[in-house]
């Protein structure tokens, strides 16, 4: 019941009962207004009449054209786009040679054929349009998703009538608007008298408006294919699992998508368009390619013997120092070597690592070797995440911190900006490794880095 409630438009009801009561009182004041002139009261029939006049004409001003346009942006939600098939095209050429046969000849029986095939595509149309109408569309995305590298959605239609099922139904993307400036209901205000400013106008309720808007520019979309349902039961539900693929990094909308259909004759293909408002931020590569695995055995290689200590992974064997425990001395080594040795461990309880995304300036390399950059740094956070290390992730404008999909998402949407370099903001003094993606000149890079850190040039 409480679903029920929350889907009424309380808005439009209440400007119909408004609408409603407004025309009552108009219509009583006219009947009493008839009753006085009938009865020689001139004064009273004037102001019962002049009531009646002025409050049709606030029914007509303020109630009548908000639910006419209620009704017109909801059928425009439900608009159909039509294509002419082949089959369509040579159906309606047979149509008017028969048309053209039955003028010339007079022929009763000619012009009943003609009569049955218009019928025909009348009944096409109706049966068609109620198919249409009694679908439900909606996709189930995956959350995390990487560019060149293959995901699954899945689409869901489902079939609302209980009787008739549906056939041959088709998921496209809906043909892109050829211009940028439409016309669109908008929200707005209604405000008499209407030149003057808010303050002093009497009468300000909201509204919807027929504007020229502009479209938001045309991006990538998440599907440009097409899922094709060939029956779908009364009541039931029909899934495809869809394989999707993305080249680049990148913000991914589909604003709206297609439900198509020839059913039943083929003459038309006819499209009932859905808004559908999705969107995914496609992340950087993470393949393993040559520069990754060419950099990778350095960076873990000074990273392990910046952190060298005490834990369980076998850093090296090494001579025995006097501040070394006794517990740490290798016998066998020993006895080989005639000298004591110890074995050394990594520090697995502290192996902090920060990767660090030094966004360049605009023009500062070229975009080959800036989506390189970003793709080395979102590799470089994918493979360390998936090690025992604590990660902590810096960029201009990130605040990921420790999560990892965070900056994957920042440096999905990352582009060149003139900012402050990210030299200056990493913490000094601290026992963390930093491994520095940037576009800076080597001479600008503090010296306390280089001990601490490893850097990737984004111009190699």
């Amino acid at each position: 019941m409480r679903a029920a409630l929350a889907k009424i438009d309380r808005e439009a009801w209440v400007r119909f009962f408004a609408a409603i009561g407004g025309l009552a009182l108009a219509f009583t004041a006219a009947v009493f207004s008839t009753v006085f002139r009938y009865a020689g009261n001139v004064l009273a029939t004037a102001l019962l009449a002049s009531a009646a006049l002025l409050l049709a004409g606030l029914v007509a001003v303020i109630s009548v054209p908000y639910l006419a346009r209620r009704v017109v942006v909801a059928r425009m939600r439900d608009a159909f786009d039509y294509d002419v098939t082949r089959e369509g095209a040579g159906y309606l050429i047979l149509v008017l040679v028969v048309g053209v046969a039955a003028l010339n000849t007079g022929n009763n029986l000619l012009f009943i054929v003609v009569a049955a095939m218009l019928a025909s595509i009348l009944i096409s149309g109706i049966a068609s349009a109620a198919l249409l109408r009694g679908l439900e569309l909606d996709i189930a995305l995956p959350q995390h998703v990487f560019a060149r590298r293959a995901v699954w959605a899945r689409f869901k239609l489902r079939n609302r009538r209980r009787v008739a099922p549906a056939f041959s139904v088709t998921i496209a993307p809906p043909k892109r608007p050829g211009t940028r400036l439409r016309r669109r209901w908008v929200p707005g205000v209604f405000a008499f008298p209407p030149k003057r400013p808010p303050e002093r106008q009497w009468v300000r309720i909201p509204d919807l408006q027929w504007r020229v808007v502009e479209a938001p520019p045309a991006g990538p979309r998440i599907f440009d294919g097409a899922v094709y349902f060939p029956y779908i039961a009364p009541g039931a539900v029909g899934s495809a699992d869809v394989e999707l693929n993305f080249a680049r990094r990148g913000r991914y909308r589909q604003d709206a998508l297609g439900v198509a259909t020839r059913f039943p004759f083929s003459f038309l293909v006819k499209t009932r368009r859905v808004t559908l408002e999705r969107e995914i931020v496609v992340y950087p590569s993470v393949e393993e390619t040559d520069e990754l695995l060419e950099i990778l055995p350095m960076i873990t290689g000074e990273f392990e013997a910046f952190v060298s200590g005490r834990g369980h992974d076998l850093y090296r064997i090494r001579e025995y120092m006097p501040e070394d425990s006794a517990r740490h001395v290798d016998w066998k080594a020993s006895a080989r070597s005639g000298a004591l040795k110890v074995r050394e461990f990594t520090r697995e309880d502290e192996r902090r690592l920060r990767i660090v995304f030094d966004n360049p300036a605009p023009g500062a390399v070229s975009e080959a070797a800036y989506e390189r950059g970003v793709m080395l740094a979102a590799s470089l956070a994918w493979h360390f995440a998936a090690e025992n290390t604590e990660l902590e992730f810096m960029a201009q404008g990130c605040a990921a911190g420790q999560d990892v999909y965070g900056f994957l998402r920042h440096l999905a949407l990352a582009e060149p900006a003139a900012g402050e370099s990210m030299m200056e903001k990493i913490p000094a003094g601290t026992d963390d490794y930093n491994v520095i993606v940037t576009a800076r000149p080597r001479g600008s890079i503090p010296t306390a880095l280089w001990a601490c850190s490893y850097f990737v040039f984004m111009d190699r």
